[in-house]
């Protein structure tokens, strides 16, 4: 890859200059964006071209505009500008031709960097981690993801109050400030520290409710099923798919924040609650990963996980593995996973077979075309198997309830009437099998 790129959405800069004004009519008040990232030798193996794909969709999802890309290579990051300061030059007149309302930086300059960035680039100045937490803030709906996404929000914004530099005197609406508001730019440390406080609180309120609803859960004793996996992977298609839920779909990253949870019957007869929730992503902010593990708890105590794939995405692979370390953070690294390889509807329902075997249980799907569901729900009645006992037992005429609840509740063998009832061989969540057994005793 070349030193620097500078790319623009329609070509040359020559070229783009023209139909400017057009544009800003078609895209009316979307901001307009710029993205910078920043090529390391220590940032390893991951594609630039990924990485900035990722940015790109992100800022699309915050609803901007992205009107340029450039990319720079350096062995280090410029002490006092993060990217030198004639790029930072460079990039304030592309800010200027292409009349930009932001820079979004892919990794994330010190607060002193970005100080002397914005002397130098007069547009609004963001950061990945920022652009997400903006994204949280757009799709958090209920009372708990606000105060989720306004806890990361204040915590990543403590440690970057240096000063009444230009980042904290801008009041102006848009990509970035949303969530706690305007506010949060006029307030000290102490008063951060103090609201801080009592979002933990609040959200350690939550918590606990999640806890008493996850006990209510286990006295029924349903299995637990949480769809997982990387953000715009398809987990709420599944879910709509196979509950006839609705939740919310769109080709946007994190669209789902709450987790959505339905009861689903399975062709054995076992009934389930799964649940969908928040997607994952690579360098997901450490802020994000402490607010939202209230929501996240349930995840290591599932009895199934359905780690869901976007098998047409070029980073397939290092997505499956960023999803895989944060189950870990979670300590949900023992639970039960069925791989499911989603969206093969655009490689033409064409699956290697050595990838299916090399994750097995794995099963290949269309979650939006709804292929191969069937298979899917077969693989988790086996994976949830060890949960189930046969039983034989014999009901009297008297006792038809019992009967019923075999019949609701499990899945029925063989079963032999005789005159004083009838002869039932069946297959039952042991919870179930339990209960059935002290029903006969009483």
């Amino acid at each position: 890859m070349p030193c620097d790129i500078i790319s623009l959405e329609n070509g040359h800069i020559g070229e783009r200059m023209d139909p400017l004004h057009s544009q800003l009519e078609r895209y009316g008040h979307r901001e307009r964006a710029i993205l910078v990232s920043l090529i390391l030798p220590s940032r390893g193996s991951r594609c630039p071209e990924a990485e900035l794909e990722e940015l790109r969709h992100l800022a699309r999802t915050a609803g901007a505009h992205v009107v340029a890309q450039v990319v720079q290579q350096r062995e280090a990051p410029d002490p006092a500008y993060f990217i030198g300061r004639g790029k930072a030059m460079e990039v304030a007149e592309l800010c200027r031709k292409l009349q930009a309302d932001l820079v979004i930086f892919q990794q994330e300059p010190s607060p002193v960097q970005v100080r002397n960035l914005s002397r130098v680039i007069p547009v609004k100045i963001l950061d990945r981690s920022q652009l997400i937490l903006d994204v949280f803030a757009r799709h958090a709906q209920s009372r708990e993801g606000k105060l989720q996404v306004e806890l990361a929000q204040l915590v990543y914004l403590l440690p970057r109050l240096t000063g009444p530099g230009v980042e904290l005197s801008r009041l102006g609406g848009g990509i970035g400030t949303r969530g706690p508001g305007e506010t949060k730019l006029e307030m000290d440390r102490r008063r951060i520290r103090a609201r801080i406080r009592h979002l933990e609180k609040q959200i350690e309120r939550v918590r606990t409710v999640r806890h008493i609803q996850r006990r209510a859960r286990r006295t029924a004793r349903l299995p637990l099923v949480s769809l997982v996996g990387y953000t715009n992977a398809g987990k709420s298609t599944l879910l709509n798919a196979l509950t006839a839920a609705s939740v919310k779909v769109e080709d946007k990253l994190f669209t789902t924040l709450d987790p959505t949870t339905r009861r689903l019957v399975l062709p054995d007869n076992t009934e389930v609650l799964i649940t969908d929730t928040v997607g994952f992503i690579s360098e997901l902010p450490e802020q994000l990963m402490v607010a939202f593990r209230a929501t996240l708890e349930h995840v290591a105590e599932s009895d199934l996980l359905i780690h869901v794939v976007d098998t047409a995405s070029p980073e397939r692979a290092r997505q499956m593995s960023t999803v895989q370390q944060l189950l870990a953070q979670l300590g949900a690294e023992n639970v039960p996973v069925i791989t499911v390889f989603n969206k093969i509807d655009l490689l033409n329902y064409q699956v290697p077979q050595q990838l299916l075997a090399r994750f097995e249980p794995a099963i290949a799907i269309s979650a939006l075309r709804r292929r191969w569901l069937d298979q899917l729900l077969e693989q988790m009645v086996s994976s949830l198997s060890s949960r189930r006992r046969q039983l034989e037992v014999h009901i009297p005429y008297s006792r038809p309830e019992i009967a019923s609840l075999i019949h609701r509740k499990g899945r029925v063998l063989a079963q032999e009437f005789d005159a004083d009832g009838v002869l039932i061989r069946a297959e039952l969540d042991r919870v179930w099998a339990d209960r059935v057994e002290a029903q006969l005793r009483g």
